[in-house]
């Protein structure tokens, strides 16, 4: 899977397809009309209420596709790390979690010679330490 260019309504087309769930029990559970479901299914963008309904229903959590985008692209931050950059009206999260889709990407841009250890860690930002636990436990 490519984090780099995001398509949800395939994604979420494809999941639909796998669980072989019917067209009105889509409808029936967004409470939008086939046309609706379509054109999001068209879409590369859906709005968050309705991703996290898709979520439920789909049993998958579509929002980790965005924030494996986050963890292998945005760049490492730029604001003074003496700051304190928490805010106390929104959740804040200490760490970056690595879901195993990106611990396979990573190792698989190694293993296949496509990204040198010192390319992967410049470019995604993983720490070298974490990235020899992952190369240790294959």
């Amino acid at each position: 899977m490519l984090y780099k260019e995001i398509h949800i309504g395939k994604f979420i087309k494809e999941r639909v397809d796998e669980m072989e769930i019917s067209k009105e029990r889509v409808c029936s559970f967004l409470k939008k009309d086939e046309e609706a479901v379509e054109q999001m299914y068209q879409s590369s963008t859906i709005d968050t209420g309705l991703l996290l309904r898709f979520s439920k229903l789909l049993e998958y959590d579509f929002f980790r596709i965005y924030s494996s985008h986050l963890i292998l692209y945005s760049p490492p931050s730029a604001v003074d790390k003496g700051k304190n950059n928490k805010s106390e009206s929104i959740p804040f999260f200490r760490k970056n979690i690595y879901t195993q889709e990106i611990k396979d990407f990573i190792i698989g841009k190694i293993q296949s010679g496509e990204m040198t250890l010192s390319e992967i860690i410049k470019e995604y930002s993983i720490p070298k330490s974490t990235l020899h636990r992952w190369l240790q436990k294959i």
